[in-house]
């Protein structure tokens, strides 16, 4: 039997809601304050994805301006019914507006809908359709029992209105006594029974997977009496894989079940620059109660779906295509277009704007998931720095929390910001001409290099502490970007910053 390797989704995807149409399986995880948001994945064997969109890839669809690090798009669930793909969300801390939303597509690739919101409080909103024709939405909000201490509600979700209608009903308010955090709900019948999932015990080390059932939907629940019925708290602070939780179950058309989940994979101690990410475990039932083994592994056999491999994606990106590709991404949503792909035909460029990676705006930076705990990154920078311009790359956990290697009017500079404070940390020569910059990493460790030539490396400094782009030293929720990045520092009128490639590859 053939086995498969977790995470299926390797780096920053957390959250994520899986639903199956047919013989094919789409998938969605929480994007926080990056832009494009919410990315939307296909699979035909639950193990290998591809990325086929975004569900919120136009800046009118939903504010993400202004919103602070870790806030923005939480938790989304992805449904399907009667030909239609519903996704709902929860936007945190919108300068605008903040609260629940769906959004709506007949193509679960796009276009998707602009965010209709919806009522109720809290987070995590989830739908479920029953076989009667009626659908149904629960969400997770605190209450003042105790600190950490939240309840799920159920309301009644009018498809045609896109709506909540009806009375609200208090279900659940977690399996384990004193437990906090019980959230991430989803509904789903399974042998005439309702069964309720929940996320509980946080999203750090004591992140677990609990269950509840009901022959009503509007209850009352029994939990489980093994709950948590999966979780790692219990293997230690030193396992290859921390925090496993926050799950959604789906199952194929041969009736076998898995269970889509977060957890996390350190580097050292307890921190992880790559941040939750998205595993894979088969599930069984035993009266009537979903059984995991309790943990998620490395690797497990595959499911018995025939394989469905995608062609790799290139792991060079020479900028000659139309359009972006689906892998880059910008904190925020951008008021202006200050990147181009046809100003200069084969290369990336980015204009060097006042907004800095400090800022909690949209500056000129576009970045994409560390998805390993050893790569390279490097890429060929054009740019002729005047004032106070810098371009280069950039190691982003948030606006306090980065790693710049970047090309300056006095050479190259390595800079780190951390809690706020920035500190040169080495500095190199002016190079004349395109100049290759690097970042390669070995665990806890990133070392930058510089160059002029294709054969000619130089490291820049020493190893950097990658330990500050773990959340668990920066804070939030979010795992670390690696990306190209311009800016003026607060000067108008910036210069241009062109990019002729950018190369990511595992170690």
């Amino acid at each position: 039997m053939s086995a498969f390797a977790n995470p299926v989704l390797p780096g920053c995807h957390p959250d994520p809601s899986v639903c199956r149409v047919g013989a094919d399986f789409y998938l969605v995880t929480s994007t926080f304050e990056w832009f494009p948001g919410l990315p939307v994945f296909h699979s035909r064997d639950l193990v290998h994805w591809r990325q086929i969109g975004h569900a919120l890839d136009r800046a009118g669809q939903l504010p993400l301006d202004g919103v602070p690090a870790s806030g923005g798009l939480y938790a989304p669930t992805l449904r399907h019914h009667d030909g239609t793909f519903y996704l709902v969300c929860t936007l945190v801390d919108g300068t605008r507006w903040s609260g629940h939303f769906v959004m709506t597509a007949s193509d679960p690739a796009g276009p998707w809908s602009d965010a209709h919101r919806l009522d109720g409080d809290g987070i995590d909103p989830s739908l479920f359709f029953d076989d009667d024709g009626r659908a149904w939405c629960t969400g997770t909000r605190p209450t003042d029992r105790y600190e950490g201490h939240t309840e799920i509600w159920l309301r009644e979700f009018d498809p045609s209105a896109l709506a909540l209608t009806g009375d609200e009903h208090v279900i659940w308010d977690g399996a384990v006594k004193g437990a906090i955090w019980s959230e991430g709900s989803h509904l789903y019948k399974i042998d005439d029974r309702y069964v309720l999932l929940t996320a509980e015990g946080g999203t750090a080390h004591d992140h677990a997977v609990t269950v509840a059932r009901a022959d009503a939907v509007t209850g009352p629940y029994e939990g489980n009496p093994r709950n948590p019925v999966l979780t790692h708290r219990n293997l230690g602070a030193g396992h290859p894989i921390v925090g496993a939780g926050h799950a959604d179950l789906v199952d194929t058309p041969d009736g076998e079940w898995w269970m889509v989940l977060l957890a996390m994979r350190p580097h050292h101690l307890d921190r992880c620059a790559l941040g939750r990410e998205t595993f894979l475990t088969p599930v069984t039932w035993e009266d009537g109660w979903p059984v995991t083994g309790g943990r998620v592994e490395p690797n497990h056999p595959s499911p018995s779906l025939p394989a469905h491999p995608w062609p790799a994606a290139p792991a060079c990106d020479h900028f000659d295509g139309p359009e972006l590709g689906p892998a880059w991404n910008m904190p925020r949503t951008p008021r202006e277009r200050w990147w181009s792909l046809t100003e200069r035909p084969g290369h990336l460029r980015l204009r060097a704007r006042p907004e800095t990676l400090a800022d909690v705006a949209n500056p000129s930076f576009l970045g994409r998931r560390q998805q390993h705990p050893d790569f390279a990154a490097f890429t060929s920078l054009d740019f002729a720095p005047a004032g106070d311009e810098w371009a280069g790359l950039a190691l982003v956990q948030n606006n306090d929390f980065h790693v710049l290697l970047v090309s300056t009017s006095q050479g190259l500079r390595l800079v780190k910001r951390e809690q706020g404070v920035e500190t040169v940390l080495a500095a190199g020569p002016a190079v004349p001409g395109p100049v290759r910059l690097g970042f390669e990493a070995h665990g806890r460790w990133y070392q930058a290099f510089y160059g002029a030539a294709p054969d000619e490396w130089t490291p820049l400094g020493g190893p950097v502490d990658g330990d500050l782009l773990s959340s668990q030293v920066a804070g939030g929720f979010t795992g670390a970007y690696i990306g190209l990045y311009a800016t003026s520092n607060g000067r108008t009128g910036g210069g241009r910053a062109d990019f002729a490639w950018f190369e990511y590859r595992p170690l």
